[in-house]
C-alpha cells in the first residue's frame, strides 16, 4: 500500500466565522463542516488532510513554511482579504511550490465583486484557483489536488 499523500489546507482571517457570516456569499456551511467532509474524501482517496485556521497572519506564514519542512505534498489556502495584500504570505507560497502544487480557493467569485477585491497577490504563485461555489470550490480543489499528486503531473 501507498503512503498516504499529505494535504494542507489553511483558511485565514474570519473564516472562522463561516456559517455566520453573510451567508448569502459565503454559504451556510461553517467551517468545520467543510472540513470535516474534505478529511473524509482525502481518506476516501489515500489521503490525509491536515487543517488550519488563523486570523493572524504571521500564524498562516509559519503554517506554510512549515508544511514545506514536513511532509506535505501540497496547500490548498483560502487566505480570505489576504489574498488582495499579503506578500509575506505570497513569498512563503512561492517557496513553497519548490516542493509542491498550490492552489487557491475563495467562496464567492472575487473577480465580481468590489474593486479591491479583484487585485490578487497570489496570482502567478496558485497553480489553480477555485472560485464562486462556495464550499463546492473546496471540494473541487481537493479532488484535483488528489489527481495531480496521484499522478505527479506538478
Amino acid at each position: 500500500m501507498f503512503d498516504k499523500k499529505i494535504i494542507a489546507i489553511i483558511n485565514g482571517a474570519n473564516l472562522d466565522m463561516l456559517g455566520d457570516r453573510e451567508p448569502e456569499i459565503y454559504g451556510s456551511e461553517t467551517l468545520d463542516e467543510i472540513v470535516s467532509s474534505l478529511k473524509k474524501k482525502a481518506e476516501s482517496h489515500n489521503s490525509r488532510v491536515v487543517h488550519t485556521q488563523s486570523n493572524y497572519e504571521g500564524d498562516i506564514i509559519n503554517k506554510i513554511n512549515l508544511s514545506f519542512l514536513k511532509d506535505v505534498e501540497g496547500i490548498i489556502i483560502n487566505p480570505g482579504a489576504w489574498t488582495h495584500s499579503s506578500y509575506a504570505i505570497a513569498d512563503a507560497l512561492k517557496n513553497f511550490k519548490r516542493k509542491g502544487p498550490v492552489f487557491e480557493v475563495h467562496l464567492s467569485n472575487i473577480n465580481e465583486r468590489e474593486d479591491f477585491r479583484k487585485i490578487n497577490v497570489l496570482t502567478g504563485i496558485s497553480d489553480q484557483i477555485f472560485c464562486g461555489k462556495q464550499s463546492e470550490s473546496y471540494h473541487e480543489a481537493l479532488d484535483s489536488m488528489i489527481n495531480i499528486l496521484k499522478n505527479k503531473q506538478i
